[in-house]
C-alpha cells in the first residue's frame, strides 16, 4: 500500500485535531513527499512529550506511519531534543498538539 505524503498526512492530522476540539499547530514544514514527521505533545500540566518517525523494523507493512517515543520530560528539554533532531534533518515536520489527557492522537510502533 503506498504511504501518504508527509504534507496530506499532517494536514489531515492537524484537521482531525480541530475536529476533536484540540489545539494543534504546524511549527515547521518540512520536505513535501517523505520528510519526517515529528509531534510534541504538551500536556498543558509542565509536561511535555516527542514522538518521531518509528524505526522501519517495527513499522506494519499497511501502509500507515507509524510512531515512537523519543522523550517524555520537561517542555524545555523536549524542546531540546528538537533542535537536536533540526540539527541532524533540516527536512523535518514538526506539529505540536495540546492534550490534557496525554493522548497524541499516533498510531504507536509496537515493540
Amino acid at each position: 500500500m503506498a504511504r501518504l505524503t508527509s504534507d496530506f498526512w499532517v494536514s489531515a492530522y492537524l484537521r482531525q485535531a480541530a475536529f476533536d476540539g484540540l489545539v494543534a499547530v504546524l511549527r515547521r514544514r518540512g520536505a513535501r513527499e517523505a520528510g519526517a514527521i515529528f509531534v510534541k505533545l504538551d500536556r498543558l500540566d509542565g509536561t511535555a512529550a516527542l514522538y518521531g518517525p518509528a524505526p522501519q523494523s517495527l513499522a506494519e507493512d499497511d501502509g500507515e506511519r507509524r510512531f515512537q517515543l523519543l522523550i517524555d520530560a520537561d517542555p524545555l528539554t523536549v524542546e531540546d531534543r528538537v533542535d537536536k533532531e533540526l540539527r541532524f534533518d533540516s527536512d523535518l515536520w514538526l506539529v505540536e498538539i495540546e492534550n490534557r489527557v496525554g493522548d497524541p492522537r499516533l498510531k504507536l510502533a509496537e515493540g
